[in-house]
């Protein structure tokens, strides 16, 4: 399953033992980072993103500052909790948030050299599929009800490769069965309400794989999945970005998920990013409180069975009225009285490992996992 179970990553050259158990990767797809930033080119990078939404009871500041990069091959992880940011984030590199209410403030999406921000609705199009694809949370609610399968998948491969009918066909039989699918021919002509949830989620990952798109973001591609069914779609959508050499990049709140497929991780909370890093290394010496909380939220399989999981005090803070300071300084136990006079930056406690968080040297002697 995706659970913090005792995990080999492949393509490794050193592991050690994290939570639960968990082997995990200190360096994994030959990436290395120098100052907290990938070596090798980046595929996408995004610079100091923010996203306001304008609502009756005032301003949310759904995104704010947000930087991170993913390379071709990479596994890129976004975690934290319901309202962080997480799905925001992704949607605004293709421009697909509602404008209004939604507005993006500042940064930088690069792609290559081209800021995905700065272009038109038709300028943008070009990218939506064929460059980069999306992987929705829900498949029932992307895929259309009263198309079928082959239309579906088929439509974008007109429209960016230029295939006629029967090449985009041939294409699309091809990417069914590369992702599981028995029988594709025959499941071309059927409808979404004739397939199971992840077989939904197969035919979703084949639609973005179907132009040959150099980024894929999957945001929460697991909902409301059984577990084994999770495992599949998760370890389908690993070995296609190892094979195609395409980067990832999947949005989650399950751990167990970055544990056993991130190269990479972000950490957000309240809108931000307040912790960033290699995958092991987080896992291995968390820094941030809130990174530590993640982790003690989780079950793990070498605790006593009567042993209670220790949870985040309170709920995140309201976008529209953040407190002052740290946003995440109410539901910290270790926080002082000064965490509230300014917003913590990202800095390097490690070559490759970011925290937004002053007291680092205190958590780590505080606080155990």
């Amino acid at each position: 399953t995706n659970d913090l179970d005792s995990t080999v990553f492949p393509r490794s050259n050193a592991t050690f033992r994290g939570p639960a158990g968990t082997v995990i990767s200190r360096r994994r797809a030959g990436i290395t980072t120098v100052g907290g930033a990938l070596a090798d080119s980046s595929l996408l990078q995004v610079n100091n993103l923010s996203v306001e939404f304008s609502t009756p009871l005032g301003t949310v500041k759904a995104v704010t500052e947000v930087s991170w990069l993913v390379s071709p091959g990479q596994i890129l992880a976004i975690v934290g909790e319901s309202g962080s940011g997480k799905s925001v984030t992704a949607l605004s590199i293709l421009q697909l948030i509602p404008t209004p209410p939604g507005r993006i403030v500042s940064g930088q999406v690069l792609f290559g050299k081209t800021d995905l921000l700065r272009l038109s609705e038709d300028q943008i199009r070009k990218f939506r599929g064929r460059k980069i694809s999306m992987v929705f949370q829900e498949p029932m609610t992307s895929l259309n009800p009263v198309l079928s399968i082959g239309r579906q998948i088929t439509e974008q491969m007109k429209l960016h490769l230029g295939l006629d009918t029967a090449g985009a066909r041939e294409r699309a039989i091809e990417l069914l069965t590369r992702v599981g699918i028995s029988e594709p021919k025959d499941r071309l002509r059927q409808y979404p309400h004739h397939f199971s949830g992840g077989m939904r989620q197969r035919v979703m990952i084949a639609m973005a794989l179907s132009c040959d798109p150099e980024l894929i973001i999957a945001d929460e591609p697991t909902t409301a999945l059984d577990v084994t069914i999770q495992a599949q779609i998760l370890q389908l959508m690993q070995r296609l970005c190892r094979e195609m050499n395409v980067g990832l990049v999947i949005i989650t709140h399950n751990l167990g998920v970055v544990a056993r497929y991130a190269d990479r991780v972000s950490v957000m909370y309240a809108g931000r990013i307040v912790e960033e890093g290699d995958a092991g290394e987080i896992y291995a010496h968390p820094q941030h409180p809130y990174t530590y909380g993640l982790l003690n939220s989780v079950p793990r399989l070498d605790s006593a069975r009567a042993s209670n999981l220790i949870p985040i005090p309170g709920s995140p803070p309201d976008l529209v009225d953040l407190p002052p300071g740290c946003s995440f300084r109410p539901r910290c136990h270790i926080g002082r009285p000064n965490c509230e006079a300014t917003i913590p930056e990202l800095t390097g406690a490690v070559s490759g490992h970011q925290v937004a968080c002053p007291y680092t040297a205190e958590i780590s002697a505080e606080t155990r996992i």
